[in-house]
C-alpha cells in the first residue's frame, strides 16, 4: 500500500501511481478521516496499515527525524510543490531499483528521492547514498 500524504492528495497524482503501482494507493487522510493529521502522527497510523510505504514532499519534517521502523517505509521526495506531478515517475524510478524493488526491501527504510540522487536511512541512521544508475 502506498499512502500519499495530504501534500500529493491530487486526484492525478495518484492516478499516475495507481496506472503502474500492483497495490493500493490512498491518501493518508483516509487513514484517519475527519482529523487534522499532525506529522508526529503519521508513524503510529502507518502501524495500522500493513506495510505501508509513506511519500510525501515534505522532507524537512521527515528526512533525518524520522525514526526508521520494519513495519513501514517513509519516502521524502525533494521537489518543489509545482513539481510535484514528478514524484509518480521519480517514485516509479525508484521502485525499479534492486535495492527497493519490493515491499519487503523498501520496510525499515527512510528514504529521500530527488531528481539527481538517492539517500536513504535504516536503524542505525547512517545515511546511504546511491545514484540513479545503481
Amino acid at each position: 500500500m502506498i499512502v500519499v500524504d495530504e501534500n500529493l492528495h491530487d486526484l492525478r497524482i495518484m492516478e499516475a501511481i495507481s496506472t503502474w503501482y500492483p497495490g493500493q494507493v490512498i491518501s493518508v487522510v483516509t487513514l484517519r478521516p475527519g482529523t487534522v493529521i499532525k506529522d508526529e502522527v503519521i508513524p503510529t497510523l502507518l502501524l495500522q496499515a500493513t506495510q505501508s510505504t509513506f511519500v510525501t514532499t515534505n522532507v524537512t519534517d521527515f528526512w533525518r527525524k524520522s525514526e526508521p521502523h520494519r513495519a513501514y517505509c517513509i519516502i521524502t521526495i525533494a521537489l518543489p510543490k509545482e513539481r510535484a506531478r514528478e514524484s509518480p515517475d521519480l517514485l516509479r524510478r525508484l521502485f525499479c531499483l534492486p535495492a527497493f524493488k519490493t515491499k519487503a526491501s523498501r520496510m525499515g527504510k527512510v528514504i529521500r528521492l530527488a531528481p539527481s540522487r538517492i539517500e536513504y536511512y535504516e536503524s542505525d541512521w547512517r545515511a546511504q547514498r546511491l545514484s540513479w544508475s545503481d
